[in-house]
């Protein structure tokens, strides 16, 4: 194949980065810019969606739109296929994620604690589909079913009849949950770091290495 025509497929699928030495800050702000918007807006999105109780924000369905926005405006900067890919896969998992911080955040906001009844165990090591976790069928104070398992506080001697500790909303617009040790809503926050810190720098990398330039800046 050509010199011309491989420079021509490089630039195509990672971007020409036409520029010598540092990128231009410009670009490393419109990425940065990028990357932090497009993550505010996929949390911001889906945590009004849990507190308002509005199920297409607080599933996720906006941010994933979200994400998707994220990757055109990169094709119209006309980003390398591959980094736009990248970003595109980086902010629909961030948005899969969110929605389980989300329901921490209004947990921790305006959640009440109460204690259930156990009534059976499930899951653990055996179980491929419990990815190792037990998780505790209950029921309230007045011996109504709760709708979901409960897994964190459920363990290998949990057994039917102990008392656990749950968290839940009174507007009942989020599922109640185990309480966990230390803050509810900061560990899955934490976890979300992550993700939104990918996403950013992906950003950045795509629309840094988007330059074309027709003289030396």
């Amino acid at each position: 194949m050509e010199p011309h025509l491989l420079t021509h497929l490089r630039a195509s699928v990672w971007g020409p980065a036409e520029f010598v030495g540092l990128p231009p800050w410009r670009l490393v702000g419109e990425g940065l810019l990028l990357g932090f918007l497009g993550a505010a807006a996929i949390v911001g999105t889906t945590v009004v969606g849990a507190w308002h109780g509005m199920p297409a924000l607080a599933d996720g369905e906006i941010g994933l739109v979200c994400a998707v926005a994220v990757a055109l405006y990169l094709c119209l900067v006309r980003a390398g296929r591959a980094l736009i890919g990248i970003v595109a896969v980086l902010g629909v998992c961030f948005a899969l994620q969110v929605p389980q911080a989300a329901a921490g955040v209004v947990l921790a906001e305006r959640g009440r604690v109460e204690s259930v009844v156990v009534t059976s165990v499930e899951g653990g090591p055996a179980a491929v589909s419990s990815r190792g976790r037990y998780f505790c069928s209950v029921t309230d104070r007045e011996g109504v079913p709760l709708k979901v398992r409960i897994w964190r506080g459920c363990g290998q001697a949990t057994r039917p009849g102990d008392a656990l500790t749950v968290v839940y909303d009174p507007q009942g617009r989020v599922p109640p949950r185990g309480v966990a040790a230390g803050p509810l809503a900061w560990e899955p926050l934490r976890a979300l770091g992550g993700w939104a810190t990918a996403l950013i720098a992906g950003c950045v990398l795509a629309v840094v290495r988007s330059c074309r330039l027709t003289q030396t800046d």
